[in-house]
């Protein structure tokens, strides 16, 4: 029996992004890592010249972390609600060799501050769900997903300010999110003392609209100076563009 057998459970799988050659334990039934997961992982800053404490909110499988431990040097926390998708993050750093630099805390982001001090942080990261909770919401049947999408256990506000408490002065924040809450995003960001320094919207297809957008903020960075990166285009005749085929091959 393999390592990576007696790692899995009934109805789990196990997938490899080969740009960064970590393998991840996905469920179809809970929840998979998408796109977005790559896209934000690979926005991020490399930084090897310290050993990092790195925050990932929202942590889901683990994806993003796990997807960034060649780029930045240090130790990561992932915080998940879930019981069940932090215990497939857990599997996921065993099965990748990373025990010794990556730990998982099972409990609402909120309570963060019980396990990861306050303005501690070097780096936070976080893929949260897009979609505000309101009665009219249609939402996934199931429930991993429906947590997964909608700010059901947590919201926008609470993923800033918390984004904000963790991270030391002049620490990076990472969000990828939904454009149609862009105004809202830098709102909030610039009053938890966020100061937005670099985005890129994401396009499905060339001439089609913006779908994502990931977000580098400072904490009490200095006002202004905000860069606009190129779009990323994700799509390309029947396959990824050149730059997507990258980011998930190498």
């Amino acid at each position: 029996m393999t390592k990576e057998s007696t790692l899995l459970k009934a109805g789990e799988r196990i997938d490899e992004l080969p740009a960064v050659g970590i393998k991840i334990i996905q469920s179809d039934q809970v929840f998979a890592f998408s796109l977005d997961a790559v896209i934000l992982s690979h926005f991020v800053r490399s930084n090897h010249r310290h050993q990092l404490k790195i925050v990932d909110l929202c942590a889901g499988n683990g994806a993003v972390g796990l997807f960034l431990h060649e780029k930045l040097g240090g130790h990561f926390t992932e915080v998940e609600i879930q019981p069940r998708l932090a215990d497939m993050a857990q599997r996921s750093i065993t099965l990748n060799g990373l025990d010794d630099r990556y730990r998982v805390v099972t409990d609402d982001l909120a309570n963060v501050y019980q396990e990861v001090p306050k303005d501690s942080a070097d780096v936070v990261v976080c893929n949260p769900p897009y979609f505000t909770n309101l009665p009219q919401s249609e939402k996934n049947p199931n429930p991993y997903l429906a947590v997964a999408r909608h700010e059901i256990k947590t919201n926008l506000s609470t993923v800033v300010n918390r984004m904000s408490g963790l991270l030391k002065m002049n620490g990076h924040g990472y969000l990828v999110h939904r454009p149609s809450r862009l105004a809202e995003i830098l709102e909030k960001l610039a009053a938890a003392r966020l100061v937005a320094k670099r985005l890129q919207f994401i396009h499905p297809r060339m001439g089609r609209d913006a779908n994502m957008v990931v977000i580098e903020a400072i904490k009490d960075g200095k006002p202004g100076g905000l860069k606009v990166n190129a779009p990323l285009i994700v799509h390309q005749g029947q396959g990824y563009s050149p730059a997507v085929k990258e980011m998930l091959y190498g």
